[in-house]
C-alpha cells in the first residue's frame, strides 16, 4: 500500500537543494572567474555586477533547462514514466557511489568533475570580461557542469515531473535560488573586500565533505525514485 505524503515532497526538494548548492564544481568555477577579474583589477562596484550577471545567468538557464525537462518527463505516458524513473534512479544511486568514492579516494579512478579543456575554455570567457562574455559564460557553465552537479537537478526534477502542477513550479523556482544562493554569497564577500585565496582555502578544506553529503543524498533519492516509481511510495 501506497504511503501518502505531500510535506515530503517539499522536504526532499528544500533539502536536496541545500546540499547541491555546496557542490564543489559550481563554487570552484565561481572561483575562477572571479580570479580571472581580479586579475584583470576588476574590483569593487564592477566586480559586483558582472558576478551578479554570471549568477543570474547561471540561475535563468538552469531554471528553464529544468523546466523543460520536466514538462517533457511529465509529458511522457504513465507506464513509460515508471521504467524512466527507475532509470533515472539506478543513475542517481551510480552517482553517488562516485561521490562517495571522492570522500576516500579523491580523483583516482573515475569522478564526476569538469574535464581540463572545459576549464581552460571557461577560462577564456572570463578573460573576456565583458557583459556577453559573462552572460556566455554563465550558459556554458550551466552546460558543461552537468556531469559533476547535474544528478542531484535530475533526481528532482523527475521527483517533481511525477506530480506536475504549480506546486512543482514554484519547487523548480526555489531549488534553482538556494542552488545559486551560495554563489551569490561568495560574489558578495568577494566583492566587498574579501581575500579570495580565503575562499579557495575553505572550499579545499570542506569539498571532501561536500562530496560525501552530495553523495550520500543522491543514493537517497535515487532510491526514494524507484520507490516511488513502483508504487511503494507516493509524495503527491
Amino acid at each position: 500500500m501506497a504511503v501518502e505524503a505531500t510535506l515530503p515532497t517539499i522536504a526532499t526538494v528544500l533539502v536536496s537543494a541545500v546540499i547541491d548548492s555546496i557542490n564543489p564544481c559550481a563554487i570552484g568555477v565561481l572561483i575562477l572567474m572571479l580570479s580571472v577579474l581580479l586579475a584583470l583589477n576588476k574590483t569593487g562596484g564592477r566586480l559586483l555586477f558582472l558576478g551578479l550577471l554570471y549568477v543570474g545567468s547561471v540561475y535563468v538557464t538552469y531554471f528553464l533547462a529544468g523546466l523543460g525537462l520536466m514538462y517533457g518527463l511529465a509529458s511522457i505516458p504513465m507506464y513509460m514514466a515508471e521504467y524512466i524513473s527507475i532509470t533515472v534512479g539506478f543513475f542517481i544511486i551510480f552517482a553517488g557511489l562516485l561521490e562517495v568514492k571522492d570522500f576516500f579516494w579523491y580523483g583516482k579512478w573515475f569522478s564526476l568533475s569538469i574535464p581540463v579543456g572545459v576549464a581552460k575554455k571557461l577560462n577564456d570567457y572570463a578573460q573576456r570580461a565583458t557583459i556577453p562574455g559573462i552572460i556566455a559564460m554563465g550558459v556554458f557553465v550551466s552546460a558543461v557542469e552537468l556531469p559533476c552537479t547535474g544528478a542531484p537537478y535530475l533526481a528532482i526534477i523527475t521527483l517533481l515531473s511525477l506530480y506536475f502542477d504549480w506546486t512543482a513550479f514554484w519547487l523548480l523556482v526555489i531549488y534553482n535560488f538556494i542552488f545559486v544562493l551560495p554563489l551569490l554569497i561568495i560574489v558578495l564577500m568577494v566583492a566587498a573586500g574579501k581575500r579570495l585565496h580565503e575562499v579557495k582555502k575553505w572550499k579545499q578544506d570542506v569539498r571532501p565533505y561536500m562530496r560525501l553529503f552530495i553523495g550520500l543524498l543522491l543514493i537517497g533519492l535515487g532510491w526514494l525514485l524507484m520507490l516511488i516509481a513502483n508504487g511503494t511510495i507516493n509524495l503527491g
